[in-house]
């Protein structure tokens, strides 16, 4: 068995690509012609991106997303970077919210919390 892809349902796929793109520097892999759904590159495994009308048509009922000031979802999304203070600098500069800003943890990694613009949680990890 093996871990192919995350799926987060957010409301405008291309504009969440956009932001990835631009706060992370991942690249899109993929985005369908509906606009439905689309994928980033983020190495052996993909981050995917449905929008809420897919989720509520794949499931066959509404899909409740996640308000940006609500707690965040029972997850989040862990980026490795070399420089959590400038990646969480560029991540706010482009349009996310700042949740914690680097601190260096007792077990020797520098982390920092931002929130995507559908309140996902994102972790950016510095060392290993």
């Amino acid at each position: 068995m093996t871990f192919r892809y995350t799926t987060l349902y957010v409301t405008d796929v291309k504009k969440t690509l956009a932001f990835y793109e631009k706060a992370f520097g991942l690249a899109t892999h993929f985005l369908h012609e509906s606009g439905g759904y689309g994928e980033l590159e983020s190495g052996q495994t993909k981050l995917g991106f449905a929008a809420h009308e897919t989720a509520a048509q794949l499931l066959g009922v509404p899909y409740n997303r996640t308000t940006p000031g609500a707690p965040p979802p029972g997850f989040e999304i862990g980026l490795g970077v070399d420089d959590a203070r400038a990646a969480f600098d560029r991540a706010v500069a482009a349009g996310a919210a700042a949740v914690r800003p680097p601190a260096p943890m007792p077990w020797g990694q520098t982390i920092a919390y931002v929130r995507d613009p559908d309140g996902a949680l994102i972790v950016l990890v510095q060392g290993d």
